[in-house]
């Protein structure tokens, strides 16, 4: 039992090793098979984070902007995220994310819209394939963080995550957040495709933009802020960075009553 626990604890320190040595490396590695492979089948993500500093005042902002929760009575969601890859950082060396999330709704009222409590999805992320950069170079200046992604929902994460461990891969970082969703209304035309989800994480409040990249711009100034505050990391990079601040040792991205 004790070799058991030690081994796990090995591995999780060699996935934190891998984090800092291939998460702060140029991905632009190359194509690999996996790549080639799906590149035909992959929607196209774009988006932007903003760090909130005022939680009353972003609400407010949110409120004249006319946003409404995308689902009423269960618009806030819990996520525990796992990222998986191979022991030598095989995925992360090509800019890529293999995720198993589960959400579970937390219902502050009866909501009218009854429905599962809870939902698993199996996230692939990758850089986009170098003509789509090409196509996008003229109008992005590397402001949004744009890339292709996969998401399929699964009946459960528990063999799932089997798998990817029989296959030879770790679930070496977790973190969690509560999410908030919400749209514009469909008056507000320039809106259309757009998403403001609101992260309360254990590192502070974020707001992801995600959509068409004309009505990020205008939704992040009608918020009040400027290009200049665009965030363009993930979570585990602001996840390290934060650590790096506080002079901790990072682990995983989890509120205190988790650990």
């Amino acid at each position: 039992m004790q070799a058991d626990v030690d081994a796990r604890r090995a591995g999780a320190t060699r996935g934190m090793n891998l984090a800092r040595s291939l998460y702060y490396r140029n991905s632009a590695a190359g194509e690999s098979s996996l790549q080639r492979s799906v590149k035909n089948s992959m929607a196209r993500e774009t988006e932007i984070k903003l760090r909130i500093s005022d939680v009353p005042a972003f609400h407010r902002a949110l409120k004249r902007m006319g946003a409404r929760p995308v689902v009423p009575g269960s618009s806030k969601v819990h996520e525990e995220n796992v990222i998986f890859d191979t022991p030598q950082g095989g995925l992360a060396k090509h800019g890529q994310l293999l995720r198993i999330r589960t959400e579970t709704r937390v219902v502050r009222w009866k909501s009218k819209r009854p429905g599962p409590k809870q939902r698993v999805i199996l996230t692939f992320k990758q850089p986009l394939m170098r003509p789509a950069v090409a196509e996008l170079r003229g109008d992005s200046n590397g402001l949004y963080k744009v890339r292709d992604e996969i998401e399929v929902e699964v009946a459960e994460g528990g063999n799932l995550a089997r798998i990817f461990e029989g296959l030879g891969m770790n679930g070496w970082f977790r973190y969690e957040k509560y999410r908030t969703t919400f749209h514009l209304p469909a008056s507000k035309a320039w809106a259309k495709g757009l998403l403001i989800e609101l992260d309360e994480t254990p590192i502070g409040t974020f707001v992801e933009l995600e959509g068409p990249a004309a009505a990020i711009d205008r939704a992040a100034e009608e918020l009040g802020y400027s290009k200049r505050d665009y965030v363009l990391k993930n979570y585990l990079r602001l996840y390290m960075e934060d650590c790096r601040r506080k002079g901790e040792e990072p682990h995983h991205m989890l509120f205190p009553n988790r650990k």
